[in-house]
């Protein structure tokens, strides 16, 4: 019997590394004069929208939603009794500023996108607001 080695072996070995290339072949480019022009994609995603109206619904409609996650009793309080407009006041005033910070005072008052969405979402669909 041959006597124990001192050197310990590992009990699994890696496979040697392979020669192929890591990265995909370069791709050769065609003629900017014979390609035709890639079409222009409409975003599918809403918040990479350049649209100001689209903008100004999400930032409303946001702002509102928060009012409704940190003021849950107090909005069933108000739909119940019919005082949200008065529950709500100094939230909606703090959340109007903000509206007209990032919209502009002169886009904010051509447009109902901040009413809609006190209608919508806090007033649950009721005309409140």
């Amino acid at each position: 019997m041959a006597p124990p080695s001192s050197v310990a072996r590992p009990a699994f070995t890696p496979p040697p590394p392979t020669s192929q290339p890591q990265s995909p072949a370069p791709v050769a480019q065609t003629s900017t004069a014979t390609s035709m022009p890639s079409p222009v994609r409409a975003s599918i995603n809403p918040f990479l929208a350049n649209d100001p109206n689209a903008k100004a619904r999400r930032l409303s409609r946001a702002l509102i939603s928060d009012l409704v996650t940190y003021f849950p009793q107090r909005r069933e309080e108000g739909l119940r009794d019919g005082t949200l407009r008065e529950l709500f006041q100094e939230e909606i005033k703090k959340s109007h500023e903000e509206y007209i910070d990032q919209v502009g005072r002169e886009f904010a008052e051509s447009t109902s996108h901040f009413q809609d969405a006190l209608n919508e979402i806090l007033a649950a669909g009721r005309k409140m607001f």
